[in-house]
């Protein structure tokens, strides 16, 4: 084949279709987990409510729901994945491998937001890494609300189900402490387990205690509370999580999406990466990030307990 614009436009239309098919049908799990937001800036500030708003008497004025003095952004990453196609390649007419290779690419920029959010769950236990609106990690046992209180939303309790016993200290007690969580005038937000998040060592644990009839020969209480969701890419084989969704489907992890994975490629046969090295490069850029909402909306356990 001819090494010219018209020509090198043809393939990289190939190659963009190879790319957005492999794309479109990745499997991902973010969305069960994340608020997907659209971003418009290098950087989106996020002046985080200290408590969702609640219907209350109306007495005198409207009782307004003020800021708390703390502010949260996110700063948008630019991610990339490259390939080349060599000259001579080109002009032998030998693009199959390089087909394969934007299939690969289409599947691992479809999964980007995956790799993110489960990344910023695997830092939720650190203040230096997963800090959310108040400064404090996300998963921690002094969360500060009105009137010096504090809240906890972390465990250490590792996830069970051989024994009822056991099943309750375990996730019957983060069940509860998720239930239980109010907003800082004392007023219980109602909140309900949606997903109980784990990593492949833990699966098996976990649909026991969502889907098992029994527990040593008692009635399960657990069954059917939480849809289960594993990720291979949560890094600790004991921390669980459980997550629950706030008025309007907040959810407690954040994704914020300012460029969508697109596939660029270089057109010009007389571009200097052509001209000195016979190569024509081939990539993707997206932008992006992932934090985190309220953390009334999640209990997570580290499991070494």
């Amino acid at each position: 084949m001819q090494l010219n614009r018209s020509n090198i436009e043809l393939v990289f239309q190939a190659l963009k279709a190879s790319f957005n098919n492999a794309y479109a049908s990745a499997a991902t799990v973010y969305a069960m987990i994340a608020l997907e937001v659209s971003s418009t800036t290098a950087i989106e500030e996020y002046p985080w409510l200290s408590n969702f708003p609640q219907m209350r008497e109306w007495v005198d004025e409207r009782h307004v729901k003020q800021l708390e003095a703390y502010s949260y952004s996110l700063k948008n990453e630019d991610h990339e994945a490259t390939i080349e196609i060599d000259k001579n390649d080109f002009s032998d007419d030998r693009l199959g491998m390089y087909a394969a290779q934007m299939r690969g690419a289409g599947e691992t920029a479809g999964r980007w937001p995956d790799e993110m959010v489960i990344g910023a769950v695997n830092n939720a236990f650190d203040a230096s890494k997963g800090k959310c609106w108040d400064g404090k990690a996300f998963f921690a046992d002094d969360h500060p609300l009105s009137g010096k209180k504090t809240f906890d939303n972390q465990l250490a309790a590792a996830l069970k189900a051989d024994t009822q016993a056991n099943a309750e200290a375990s996730f019957g007690k983060a069940e509860v402490a998720l239930m239980e969580m109010a907003d800082p005038e004392g007023r219980p937000l109602g909140l309900m387990p949606k997903i109980l998040l784990v990593p492949p060592a833990l699966k098996a644990t976990a649909n026991i205690l969502m889907k098992a009839d029994r527990l040593d020969d008692k009635p399960n209480p657990y069954k059917g509370s939480a849809e289960v969701v594993c990720s291979s890419r949560l890094t600790s084989k004991t921390a669980w999580f459980l997550l629950g969704e706030g008025p309007g489907g907040l959810k407690p992890f954040l994704w914020q999406l300012r460029q969508a994975p697109e596939i660029e490629m270089i057109t010009d046969p007389q571009h200097p990466a052509v001209f000195n090295r016979r190569k024509l490069p081939v990539g993707v850029h997206a932008r992006g990030a992932a934090g985190y909402t309220l953390p009334q909306l999640a209990v997570g356990s580290t499991g070494t307990g």
